[in-house]
C-alpha cells in the first residue's frame, strides 16, 4: 500500500505535536490522524544547503519512505522526516536502518524528551 502524501500546511503542524524521534540524519514525527490512513511527508530547511542539496536529501527521504513505511509504518499515522546537515552524506543503508529503528521506537510509544520553546509566550 502507497502512503498517501502530505501537502497542508496544518497536517505538518499537527504531526509536530506528536511523538518526536530524532536520530543523526533526521528527525522522525509521527501522530495519528483518526482514520485517515498511512501518510507521509518530508521538510528540508534552507539551513540544510542549497537547493540542489535540499532536492537530494528529499529525493532518498522519498526512497526511503517507499521502501520501509509499508512494512515498518503505523496504519493511521501521520509520518513526517526532518531532515538534519548530517543526512546528506549517510550511506542509504544506515539511513534504512535508522528509519526502522525510529519505527520501532515510535510503535512503543517511546518519543524523545520534548524540545524546549523558542521563548514565545
Amino acid at each position: 500500500m502507497k502512503p498517501a502524501v502530505l501537502t497542508q500546511r496544518a497536517d505538518f503542524l499537527a504531526a509536530n505535536r506528536g511523538l518526536r524521534i530524532a536520530r543523526p540524519g533526521f528527525v522522525l514525527l509521527a501522530r495519528a490522524n483518526g482514520g485517515k490512513g498511512l501518510r507521509c511527508g518530508i521538510t528540508v530547511t534552507k539551513r540544510i544547503g542549497n537547493a540542489v542539496v535540499r532536492n537530494r536529501m528529499k529525493r532518498r527521504f522519498r526512497a526511503l519512505l517507499r521502501d520501509v513505511l509499508p512494512a515498518h509504518g503505523m496504519a493511521d499515522t501521520d509520518h513526517v522526516l526532518i531532515g538534519r546537515e548530517s543526512g546528506i552524506e549517510r550511506g542509504f543503508a544506515l539511513l534504512r536502518d535508522e528509519l526502522i529503528a525510529a519505527l520501532g521506537r515510535a510503535k512503543a510509544g517511546k518519543g524523545d524528551a520534548p524540545r524546549k520553546g523558542r521563548g514565545r509566550a
